[in-house]
């Protein structure tokens, strides 16, 4: 896997973060302060174990992590018509 899909699959695993956060804002006080967030994605092995080397490398260094099991989210086809003006 590219560092480009790397990138691209986890920005859409914290996008889904995002939105489970704006649902349940009270698991924001749960994260220790300076944590690093990893979010494993549990139907994505390659993905997970890219992401549990963040999170072996920050527990190495005595950062606090935070760990979220997700599945990878599915793509949303929006219906959107551009109008010229």
């Amino acid at each position: 896997m590219t560092k480009d899909e790397v990138m691209k699959k986890n920005l859409d695993l914290y996008a889904e973060w995002m939105k489970y956060i704006f649902e349940y804002p009270d698991v924001l006080d749960r994260i220790p302060k300076g944590a690093v967030l990893v979010i494993l994605p549990e139907d994505d092995m390659e993905l997970y174990e890219e992401n549990y080397k963040i999170l072996t490398e920050n527990k190495n260094k005595g950062i606090p992590v935070f760990v979220v099991k997700m599945k990878m989210p599915k793509p949303q086809i929006s219906n959107i018509e551009i109008i010229a003006a």
